[in-house]
């Protein structure tokens, strides 16, 4: 059985959520190393307040999380050799363009 327009549309949606929001979270995340606390626990919570306060990072981490969800509702519908060319799919172009900008960084000796 094949996947259907509308399942192959959901999940090139899903991509593009996590995609798009990807390069956003770890932008807004950025201040996160100026946490400092003097126990794990504590560095956890002020590190989700700080996340959570910031709504240049809640939004794009909601939008992700509504992604996310996406998926799933799709997965439980879609044949998954289509979820599985789809995400090796995914995770080559990401691999790519990974190893691409570290060819591109001069190293330190």
């Amino acid at each position: 059985m094949a996947a259907s327009l509308g399942q192959v549309l959901a999940l090139v949606l899903v991509a593009a959520l996590w995609g798009g929001t990807q390069p956003l979270l770890k932008r807004a995340s950025a201040g996160l190393q100026q946490v400092h606390e003097k126990t794990w626990a504590r560095q956890l919570l002020q590190e989700m307040k700080t996340l959570f306060l910031n709504t240049e990072y809640l939004m794009p981490f909601l939008l992700n999380q509504s992604g996310s969800l996406l998926y799933y509702l799709t997965l439980a519908s879609t044949e998954a050799v289509a979820g599985m060319v789809l995400t090796v799919t995914g995770i080559t172009l990401c691999v790519s363009s990974s190893v691409t900008k570290t060819q591109g960084q001069p190293t330190s000796s």
